[in-house]
């Protein structure tokens, strides 16, 4: 037996926690935090550390995929690519916006996957492609493309020195931080109260980060934006803009002032559930202090009014001098100016729009919320085929039941997955992929070219086992895919040559050494983007195990420095589209008010603490418990006492799109009239989930509506928490082999 220990780093959420792994005959035996580590001081979730059982599960996908009626059969990766590329040519005759991609958040934690997505894409000369970031965050990317003029302007707050840090729809001591890279949040939040700073929490919940701060506030769903209407207010009520500094590096003040105007605490108090006394005090804690920063998260953006909240939480931390401060918020930089980058390669400035509702484009890409519109509405350049990748949108998006049909009346689906899971058993072809302990890799965009970091460094690793049998990493599926389809990646025939010679000689050196098959010299290409930007090589890196020391953000290095990319290089506080929306609020305001006076319940998502997203459900170990083998529908003791609910009877879920049954918890922590149900579960429909598909559970996103009336006009975000819900006690039993869990 062969047993040897290495290092590498977890690629399944912004944390990016330092792992040591035991490697056992060729496979991942054990993964353990790295005590070490620099950037992430030795903490792990369990998720992260049981993860190379999710990749070593019988069910890996390991040869290419065909549906012959409603079995599959393998096929050769030659026929998979033939018949592909034949259908592909077909469909581009007709139209190349035919052809469609989804790309989900699996594909963001790899460096060369999206790349090459993108340029497949580019290739095919279709911009329908479709994305995770309309589900969960999309609302910052509009917000910093408006107000810094690039999308990847994402201001984080400066966690060693802030001394008033507001916590708004995110909950980091489960979640970890949204972009920010943030290891061992409960030790860093602790850390923050000890030297005296304050940490206020608002959340229609009493989270777990909650509990850890030093003031909570219940807010009810869907009103942050008029929390932070108010809030605003208030700051210019108690004179704590600092104008001078604004003058200088923005404009939109009195813009921003004269919308504001109209939104004293005394208007909102009701339907934010926070009182004119307590708003106040919040205001003077956030102004007084020596440093101050708002942090948001996904549930801001997932609600109704999320780019207009994020927009007015970020104008918040700006006009009270916070941005670009010390102990306020902090814009890193990564290894190279991706901003520059971007504009000289006019990465983000298409000005396409959909057929379906004329939205727009944001980071290249169009809202998840109307794809099945795409689908299933005739017409020229009607979406015909769809590639996914690295996601798996009939359990993600809104109204994935309506999705699902869309989906089957397609005329190819080919999905890239290390699993047959809802999306793929639908799928026409299914190629397998690598999982990321089978890869080379460096930490993903945020870190790396973006600076995202709360304890800087970099880090590079190899993969730690080898691919088993068909199994190919995303990059060269997508090379071998444009081959097939009679296209070039990125459009560029020179490109397409040099990359199909960079893998021809990859493979011919690892015939002669007698290795497995290799595609693109993945290891080769990173070392060229280190050097290209001046960083080292993939080996320097390599060589520092714990993490090598890299620069971190500093104060004034954002507005003296002019880094927004905006016309006149200010920050702009009052977009003209956020402002002509805000001026509808009064009437969205109405429409709150009349749901609350009737009693509605409101819907919001809580996560699972052993699972992830939708991903870990079909790792034993995660669900084995009586408390994993189903998600719940959790809701505040008082409300089900009125319900006639006890702990464990059936309930049903209705929104205006769908019905769902789970059984009950009752929740102290819950405000009343908001219920919560934690989101990945349902994995009944997958043909390849030998765990999952045999627990409980429900998928809560098939209760949120798509279309282009449901979702968010300045984003595309679609609407999957604050939803209105009604709750009943169930007439039957629970079923564990349906998406809705109703027999």
């Amino acid at each position: 037996m062969t047993i040897t220990t290495t290092h590498t780093f977890c690629r399944i959420c912004e944390a990016s926690c330092g792992l040591e792994a035991t490697i056992e005959n060729g496979k991942v035996s054990k993964l353990s935090p790295n005590k070490d580590h620099i950037g992430t001081l030795g903490f792990s979730c369990m998720k992260g550390l049981h993860q190379h059982k999710m990749y070593d599960s019988p069910d890996r996908l390991k040869q290419p995929l065909k549906r012959v009626g409603d079995h599959f059969e393998p096929i050769s990766w030659s026929q998979a690519l033939a018949e592909i590329g034949q259908k592909v040519r077909q469909l581009r005759k007709q139209s190349e916006q035919s052809v469609g991609m989804y790309v989900g958040t699996a594909a963001g934690f790899s460096m060369l996957h999206p790349i090459f997505a993108e340029g497949f894409m580019q290739g095919i000369g279709s911009h329908n492609i479709y994305s995770s970031s309309t589900q969960d965050c999309a609302n910052r990317f509009a917000s910093a493309k408006e107000m810094y003029g690039f999308p990847f302007f994402q201001p984080f707050v400066d966690l060693d020195h802030v001394e008033c840090m507001l916590i708004i729809g995110t909950n980091p001591v489960v979640s970890k931080w949204t972009f920010l890279q943030v290891a061992h949040p409960v030790k860093r939040l602790k850390e923050i109260t000890k030297r005296g700073a304050k940490i206020i929490v608002v959340d229609p919940r009493y989270t777990e980060t909650a509990k850890l701060a030093t003031d909570y506030h219940a807010i009810r769903p869907n009103a942050d934006v008029f929390f932070f209407l108010s809030f605003l207010h208030e700051v210019f009520k108690q004179g704590a803009v600092k104008r001078d500094y604004v003058n200088q590096y923005m404009n939109g003040l009195d813009q921003l002032e004269s919308l504001v105007e109209a939104w004293p605490a005394e208007r909102t108090a009701e339907v934010t559930g926070i009182s004119v006394e307590q708003l106040q005090a919040m205001v003077a804690s956030f102004t007084q202090a020596n440093g101050a920063a708002i942090v948001t998260g996904t549930g801001i953006g997932m609600g109704k009014q999320g780019t207009l909240a994020h927009w007015l939480a970020e104008a918040i931390n700006a006009v009270t001098g916070n941005l670009d401060q010390q102990g306020g918020t902090l814009v890193g930089r990564g290894i190279f100016d991706f901003a520059e980058f971007a504009d000289k390669n006019e990465l983000f400035n298409r000005q396409h729009r959909s057929r379906v509702g004329r939205f727009r484009e944001l980071n290249g890409g169009f809202p998840g919320g109307i794809l099945a519109d795409e689908i299933l509405t005739p017409g020229e350049q009607q979406i015909k085929a769809m590639f996914v990748t690295g996601g798996n949108p009939l359990l993600t998006m809104a109204n994935s039941q309506r999705l699902k049909d869309a989906f089957q009346q397609l005329e190819l689906l080919v999905v890239t997955d290390i699993y047959l899971n809802e999306t793929a058993s639908l799928a026409h072809y299914v190629l397998p992929a690598v999982s990321p302990l089978q890869r080379p890799d460096l930490p993903f965009i945020f870190p790396l070219v973006l600076g995202m970091q709360s304890k800087p460094y970099m880090a590079a690793t190899e993969a730690l086992v080898e691919p088993e049998a068909e199994q190919r990493d995303e990059a060269s599926i997508y090379l071998d895919l444009a081959s097939a389809c009679g296209i070039s990646l990125f459009d560029s025939k020179i490109a397409q040559w040099s990359l199909r010679l960079l893998a021809t000689v990859n493979r011919i050196s690892g015939k002669l050494k007698g290795d497995a098959w290799r595609g693109l010299p993945q290891r080769f290409m990173l070392d060229m983007m280190l050097r290209s930007a001046k960083q080292g090589s993939f080996n320097t890196w390599l060589k520092q195990p714990d993490g090598g020391q890299r620069q971190g953000a500093k104060a004034n290095d954002f507005l003296p420095t002019q880094r927004p990319t905006t016309k006149d290089r200010k920050v702009h506080l009052a977009p003209a589209s956020f402002i002509t929306e805000a001026e509808n609020l009064a009437n969205v305001l109405e429409q709150e008010l009349q749901l609350l006076h009737a009693g509605s319940f409101r819907l919001i998502t809580k996560r699972s603490h052993s699972t992830h997203n939708s991903w870990t459900q079909n790792i034993d170990e995660l669900t084995n418990g009586a408390n994993n083998q189903t998600n719940f529908l959790y809701l505040n003791p008082l409300d089900a006492e009125a319900l006639g609910l006890q702990e464990g009877d059936a309930a049903d879920i209705q929104s205006a799109t769908a019905t769902i049954r789970l059984p009950v918890k009752t929740l102290a922590e819950l405000s009343q009239k908001t219920v919560s149900v934690p989101h990945g579960w349902g994995h009944q429909g997958a043909k390849g989930l030998s765990v999952a598909s045999n627990i409980a559970g429900a998928n809560v996103n098939i209760l949120a509506s798509d279309g282009p009336d449901n979702i968010e006009s300045l984003s595309g975000m679609a609407h999957l928490t604050g939803i209105p819900v009604s709750i009943s006690k169930a007439s039957g039993p629970i079923s564990t082999r349906s998406w809705s869990g109703i027999d």
